[in-house]
């Protein structure tokens, strides 16, 4: 039954509902009934695990999410990651989470992962990491592409929490499972092709105000541009870096 999972599942519904946020759910019978399955989702804000949770939900099924584990750190995350069965990832040590990843996807569960690794200041796919199609192979499973669009209006990097009943709109859609085959380099070219596409139909569907922080800079928004994105997100990796070697 994993009661705390379907705590967090109720608690996730009723506060989309308080808010006032209506989702739109499209292409969910992608989303297999039953087997393991690789999740690919893209990254927009610190609330996509719930617009992708309550996606799944639809479907009856489970997403278990591959995490930072600097979010153990935190005793409440800690207890939330334990107790709903996610998967902690190293990043100075990763070979064992990808192995429990694996070990997941074999027994039929469905791994969550941002190919992205971090959260796309551009609100355009970044480069991906090769983690989702690697996995998907060595495990023999597909990978279901969930493109998540909205979120990034409540919470998101470089600007406030907007949490406020806004009655803010979100849309989840999940195109068609990609086989695991082919060689590595061409999975992950259909998935970035195929999360791209679907990526664009839903932006082309989604009203977008001329110069919102939140709309990407190619469709008329202010949002940085990809190459905007990447020196900012350097320029982040560079700071973190230099207080890690600052004396306490």
């Amino acid at each position: 039954m994993e009661p705390v999972y379907r705590g967090i599942e109720i608690a996730a519904a009723a506060a989309a509902s308080v808010l006032g946020t209506k989702i739109t759910y499209l292409g969910l019978e992608n989303i297999p009934a039953d087997g393991g399955a690789v999740v690919a989702m893209n990254h927009v804000s610190y609330i996509d695990y719930l617009a992708a949770g309550l996606a799944s939900r639809q479907r009856r099924r489970r997403i278990r999410y591959m995490l930072k584990a600097e979010a153990l750190e935190h005793g409440a995350v800690d207890w939330i990651i334990k107790h709903t069965d996610c998967i902690p990832v190293d990043r100075s040590a990763g070979a064992g989470a990808y192995a429990e990843a694996v070990r997941r996807l074999r027994i039929g569960q469905l791994v969550g992962v941002f190919p992205e690794a971090t959260i796309s200041r551009s609100f355009e796919l970044k480069e991906f990491k090769t983690g989702a199609v690697r996995m998907a192979l060595e495990a023999q499973v597909p990978i279901v592409p969930l493109v998540i669009w909205g979120p990034q209006r409540m919470w998101t990097k470089d600007h406030p929490k907007n949490l406020g009943r806004q009655k803010i709109p979100w849309t989840v859609r999940a195109g068609p499972p990609l086989p695991p085959q082919g060689t590595m380099t061409e999975l992950d070219a259909a998935l970035r092709a195929e999360m791209t596409e679907i990526l664009h139909e839903v932006q082309e569907h989604y009203p977008h105000p001329e110069g919102a922080f939140w709309v990407p800079k190619r469709i008329g928004g202010s949002a940085p541009s990809p190459e905007e994105a990447r020196r900012l997100d350097e320029a982040e990796r560079a700071g973190r870096a230099r207080r890690a070697t600052e004396p306490t």
